[in-house]
């Protein structure tokens, strides 16, 4: 049977994960209702917090700078799908498929802004992400790995949330207390949902790193 090397099969979750987000992210579903509040979740929630942890483990085994490698390949990957976007929602459509072709063009069609702001905010959250989990290996060496997976994860992803929601919902024609109020009442529920989603993940990453160092000593 051909074997398959596991940091590229890592890598192609990882790349899984960027396409899913990019692709199928705009869906949202009821999550729970508090009272009269409603927390509404988008379907990428399931595959943000496996990014953010696969950074940790090819961080944890391979250093900083393939991290960082495998971030600047994602970009590449996100700008390359919204180019791709435009172009096939742009090209007239055979008659064939002229009955779908509204449908093609809704789920694949992308506003600049939405596509920008998503690019921006995952792009500034991944570099971080491995910047703070990197100094924190140099604090704490190789020990907590639970608590550097998490610390990292829990400010990256705050970035994240926190860049998207204003480049992508902010209005230019609203008074700033009235953006402020609106967008942070996005912000905290999708930002704490993606923490406790990071911290069910944890033992992933312990397992991922097991995984890759298994690999290194054979």
């Amino acid at each position: 049977m051909t074997k398959i090397n596991k940091l590229d099969l890592l890598v192609s979750i990882y790349i899984f994960c960027i396409a899913v987000s990019e692709l199928m992210g705009a869906k949202t579903f009821p999550l729970l209702t508090l009272g009269t509040f409603k927390l509404n979740s988008s379907v990428a929630i399931f595959v943000f917090p496996i990014i953010f942890s696969i950074n940790d483990v090819i961080t944890e085994v391979y250093g900083k700078q393939r991290a960082r490698s495998v971030i600047k390949v994602s970009l590449l990957i996100i700008f390359l799908l919204f180019c791709f976007s435009l172009l096939a929602t742009y090209l007239p459509s055979s008659t064939r498929f002229l009955s779908s072709e509204k449908a093609y063009d809704e789920v694949f069609s992308k506003s600049a802004r939405l596509s920008a702001a998503s690019l921006l905010a995952f792009g500034f959250a991944d570099f971080l992400d491995v910047y703070i989990f990197s100094r924190l290996r140099e604090r704490f060496g190789k020990k907590r790995l639970w608590l550097r997976t998490n610390v990292s994860n829990f400010i990256s992803q705050f970035t994240d949330t926190t860049v998207f929601m204003f480049l992508a919902f902010y209005a230019l024609g609203t008074a700033f207390t009235d953006n402020f109020s609106f967008i942070f009442s996005l912000i905290l529920p999708y930002w704490l949902l993606k923490c406790f989603m990071s911290v069910v993940e944890t033992p992933l990453v312990y397992l991922g790193v097991k995984w890759l160092k298994e690999k290194n000593e054979n």
